[in-house]
């Protein structure tokens, strides 16, 4: 537990960073988890959506949950299997 006056504020602080990163963690893995279960499902997927997941990710990425690296490897995954269902 923390002593301080300002570790506890750390502690606090912490927990809402927390669950504001697990928020936007959620809602890209849904967003990709959807996208790719309707290509998986041979639906016809458009742009936009392959976009909504581009936002999803980059969003992710400038707030601080992932990385530069790892949002660059989740958007070429994503394109290649939108390039692979437009063929």
């Amino acid at each position: 537990m923390p002593i301080t006056k300002s570790a506890k504020k750390a502690a606090k602080r912490s927990l809402v960073l927390q669950k504001r990163n697990n928020e936007f963690k959620l809602r890209m893995k849904m967003a990709i988890k959807k996208f790719l279960k309707s290509i998986n499902k041979a639906e016809k997927v458009w742009q936009e959506e392959l976009d909504k997941v581009y936002k999803f990710i980059d969003k992710c990425t400038k707030v601080g949950v992932i990385k530069k690296n790892t949002a660059s490897r989740k958007k070429s995954r994503v394109a290649k299997a939108f390039a692979k269902q437009t063929v």
